[in-house]
């Protein structure tokens, strides 16, 4: 088990723990670098705003019913989520 990460290590999991896909674990290596490594800190601060702005400008995206239909029916069917219909 690793009970510490290194730069490498955690700016390779940056992407994921921004998406919550990281075990308990792993995150909180993750939070425990970000806590004592500046560098880290900072790129991490900088991904995430990057990741906010992207969200942000696609709340705005216009998305015909038809397509978002289209979208949840094939992932039905494929059984890879469960999708809530606004």
């Amino acid at each position: 088990m690793i009970d510490q990460m290194t730069c490498k290590e955690t700016f390779r999991r940056l992407d994921d723990f921004l998406d919550h896909q990281l075990s308990e674990s792993e995150c909180l290596l993750v939070q425990e670098h970000l806590e004592i490594c500046a560098i880290c800190a900072v790129e991490f601060k900088f991904e995430a705003s990057i990741w906010s702005e992207v969200r942000a400008k696609l709340q705005h995206i216009i998305v015909p019913p038809n397509l978002r239909e289209k979208v949840s029916l094939l992932l039905r069917e494929t059984h890879c989520f469960e999708i809530d219909e606004e």
